[in-house]
């Protein structure tokens, strides 16, 4: 027993922790602003209309250029452990403008390191870093009211088109494909990007209901041509158990040859005699129907077979409802639902114009709603956001084309960008694009630097808050070749809406020009930026792994000696 301790005694002395390097005050906060700024020089390259490429290595394949800012900051990471910190902290806010607004990542980065590299100057000449952080603070807020002041809601397809065009970085061709996406599915509709197969970019659009399983059997097919199912006004039979009884389906299949109508039959499988009875009557031409398994699995099968219900007019055939059919004398025509049109091909199935009641349809789609708004995983709300689209108008697939994988990978990423910009500007209204929303919600904080009540060290916060606004607009002025500090005095000379056009070198009113920023974008990149930006103003230590912890296995590299071995052939002859 004694022994057992002693050696598990030895062993735990034996294990050595990884030792740590720690850096104090202006030197920790020193080493985290070099790694902010190098990120931050790599990712504003790409900012504005006239913003340049990045170029990245990839682990496998060619290597990714893009003008997509969160996508940049993802790539970089440095060997010194404390700039590493600062980069990690800064590419952390691109990634949650990126979640929440989805675009506005480059403008993010831009304010963070500019927010930070103030506040470092300011707490090395004496400042509190805790009252600059509540000048901040309320600077922030101020700014936040003063974007509200300048929002406007948008309405117009072609306002829609303004917003998805300057952020696809002014490529009109994606402005007007997500437009019309937009359109035709809705706002509440579901817009998807993918890998196109030709030179050009297309859409894609799917309306009505449609979901991802197809006929049962190819004796179902009508159209030899096509290998597709197609029915014009036809009865839709929704099941949610398996069908396996004749019993189950004859009365319905009885009232659609008497009826001379097509019927389509959803259930959670279909086989044996039900099955060959179809198959028979169909091939006979007695009746026209085809029969589809219901998509999904588990409760995500059950809620689409109702909203295929609720979207068709039908009643769900339930066992556990007490619906199920088991004689003819439990049948009922408006057991049945309507579709204007059916289209069913080997792997998916369309309904045009269900028959369902507009009321109850409004209604399951507000239903969706509160339970998107309410759902936690990501996963579960992006499928509750498919079952809405496809109750609330269609799906749109935008296929992007290029010449080469390299291409359409940096134009996929620009349409996902536009995309998610265009969401934010229908759900919060737009502002003056070009950085110049910002600079004139820096007027605002005139007024807090006149107010006695605030201390002198919190009047700096806001002053460097003021400073770091003027940065996007000269950041995009300098890119596109032009000295940026004579472009913002002259913005900031005009009113709300002045701003200036980096792509044809003008001024003027930025709505007019349809140069406009989703209000949500700006607002999400100064309130992420500044949250972060003061927090690492007021670290005043930093920890890290240290660098001169070799791994335990480091000595064995000396057996490398053993090579001289090799001599030993020479004991052959001793044979």
């Amino acid at each position: 027993m004694q022994r057992a301790v002693a050696s598990s005694c030895k062993r735990v002395v034996g294990r050595r922790l990884a030792s740590k390097d720690i850096k104090h005050g202006i030197e920790a906060r020193e080493a985290m602003l070099h790694g902010v700024e190098k990120l931050t020089k790599a990712v504003v390259v790409t900012l504005g209309p006239k913003g340049r490429n990045v170029i990245i290595q990839q682990p496998y394949g060619a290597p990714k250029i893009t003008k997509d800012g969160v996508t940049v900051a993802k790539a970089i990471e440095f060997s010194d452990a404390f700039e590493n910190l600062g980069a990690q902290l800064v590419r952390q806010v691109a990634n949650t403008t990126n979640d929440l607004a989805g675009d506005g990542t480059t403008t993010s980065t831009l304010l963070s390191c500019a927010v930070f590299k103030e506040g470092y100057k300011a707490v090395a000449t004496g400042s509190n870093p805790m009252d600059l952080k509540r000048g901040m603070d309320l600077a922030v807020k101020k700014i936040l009211e003063s974007l509200s002041q300048q929002s406007k809601h948008i309405t117009t397809r072609e306002e829609i088109a303004q917003v998805a065009t300057i952020s696809a970085n002014g490529d009109v061709e994606i402005g007007q494909l997500i437009s019309s996406a937009m359109e035709r599915v809705g706002k509440e509709g579901v817009i998807t990007v993918a890998d196109g197969k030709t030179l050009e970019t297309e859409l894609d659009v799917v309306e009505g209901m449609s979901f991802e399983r197809g006929f049962i059997s190819p004796f179902f097919v009508t159209n030899t041509k096509t290998q597709k199912v197609e029915f014009e006004d036809a009865y839709v039979l929704v099941c949610q158990q398996k069908i396996s009884s004749i019993n189950t389906i004859l009365p319905a299949l009885n009232f659609i040859a008497q009826n001379n109508k097509p019927l389509l039959i959803v259930a959670d499988d279909i086989e044996g005699e039900a099955l060959t009875t179809m198959i028979y009557n169909k091939i006979n031409g007695k009746i026209k129907v085809a029969a589809v398994k219901a998509p999904g699995f588990g409760d995500n099968k059950t809620n689409t077979l109702q909203d295929i219900a609720v979207f068709t007019g039908a009643t769900m055939l339930s066992e556990d409802a007490g619906t199920m059919i088991h004689e003819a004398k439990d049948f009922s025509e408006p057991m049945l639902g309507m579709a204007k049109k059916v289209t069913i091909s080997k792997d998916s199935t369309i309904l045009l114009s269900g028959g369902g009641a507009a009321e109850a349809i409004q209604e399951r789609c507000d239903l969706l709603k509160e339970l998107i708004d309410a759902e936690t995983s990501d996963y579960s709300r992006e499928k509750l956001q498919e079952r809405l689209a496809k109750l609330g108008g269609g799906v749109a697939v935008i296929r992007t084309g290029g010449a080469s994988e390299v291409e359409v990978s940096e134009k996929k990423d620009r349409i996902t960008d536009a995309l998610n910009a265009t969401r934010a500007a229908v759900a919060e209204g737009i502002v003056a694009g070009g950085g110049s929303a910002l600079l004139h919600a820096s007027k605002s904080l005139s007024s807090l630097l006149e107010d006695p009540a605030i201390i002198q060290d919190q009047k700096v916060g806001i002053r460097l808050m003021m400073s770091a606004l003027r940065l996007p607009l000269r950041t995009i002025a300098e890119n596109a070749g032009v000295e940026g500090a004579v472009v913002v005095e002259k913005v900031l000379a005009g009113d709300e809406g002045f701003g200036y056009d980096a792509q044809n070198d003008t001024y003027g009113d930025m709505f007019k020009a349809g140069i406009v920023d989703p209000t949500k974008v700006v607002r999400c990149c100064i309130v992420d930026a500044a949250s972060v930006a003061s927090l690492l103003t007021t670290t005043e230590a930093a920890i890290c792994d240290s660098k001169s912890d070799a791994p335990a296995g480091g000595a064995m590299g000396g057996m490398g000696g053993m090579g001289g071995m090799g001599g030993m052939g020479g004991m052959g002859g001793m044979m």
